[in-house]
């Protein structure tokens, strides 16, 4: 079965700098442009990037924070990753994404140290009603290009700005490799931003986004992603697409993702 990436070759420095070179296939096709990959399977494959590099029993990703420097142009591109806060409690690391000689996207992800907290454990964000007896919302496939074609979307309960969507795809995030629950399920939270829209198709307002913050309390298991999601528009040119993030056994961390609303007309 196809994957969203293919991996041309990966290398490590001197420094235990880690440069990875890879091809995108159809699957990671964007909705916004044919010619782009989605941000959902681009922040996949740099979360498959992090889950394998310079790996610590002791410690675990707190949260991925994105930033989209551009179009990320579909083809091939590398993914550069580096510790730049070493830390025996937390530690920073750095992923860059660049293709055609200019960088797209920027990731810095805090790893945290990991110990025993279950006599305080506390939750406030509530159980979701599971993917299992949630009828297929076909109404995803409005959107085009080949990422929204590769998943399968169920849903409850949704309106114009609000609603809540279960998410899962039978493709491995790179050819040849196995996917990990955290890597399959990262590499579907930025559709978020396209499951609840404040507008009729067509669009009469564009909204892409210019980020994506990821904040995980536990880390996901499962096929499953749910995105319990709220969509916002300001009065002046900026919204907000905010999720509570879901697997199969509840919420594990929420995501944010900043909008730039552009007239299409």
């Amino acid at each position: 079965m196809a994957a969203y990436y293919q991996l041309i070759e990966r290398n490590t420095d001197t420094s235990g700098k880690v440069t990875a070179h890879y091809q995108s296939t159809i699957l990671a096709q964007g909705a916004w442009n044919e010619h782009e990959q989605h941000m959902a399977p681009a922040t996949g494959i740099i979360c498959a990037e992090l889950d394998q590099f310079s790996p610590r029993s002791d410690m675990r990703i707190g949260r991925v924070s994105l930033d989209i420097l551009g179009l990320i142009p579909a083809g091939e591109f590398s993914i550069t990753t580096q510790v730049i806060r070493p830390g025996k409690t937390i530690e920073l690391i750095e992923s860059e994404m660049m293709a055609g000689g200019k960088t797209c996207m920027v990731a810095r992800t805090w790893r945290m140290m990991i110990q025993n907290s279950q006599l305080i454990k506390g939750l406030e964000d509530a159980d979701a009603a599971g993917p299992e007896n949630a009828p297929i919302w076909e109404g995803i496939r409005q959107w085009p290009g080949g990422y929204i074609q590769s998943i399968e979307a169920r849903s409850h309960e949704r309106c114009a700005g609000k609603g809540i969507v279960w998410l899962r795809t039978p493709h491995d995030m790179v050819e040849g490799e196995p996917t990990s629950d955290f890597v399959r399920l990262m590499g579907m939270v930025d559709t978020a931003n396209g499951i609840v829209p404040r507008q009729d198709w067509p669009f009469s307002w564009g909204f892409p986004n210019l980020d994506l913050q990821i904040h995980m309390h536990r880390l996901p298991q499962g096929q499953w992603l749910g995105l319990e999601t709220v969509q916002q528009y300001g009065k002046d040119g900026i919204g907000l697409t905010s999720s509570v993030l879901h697997d199969i056994y509840g919420p594990f961390g929420r995501s944010e993702q900043i909008l730039t609303l552009r007239s299409l007309a």
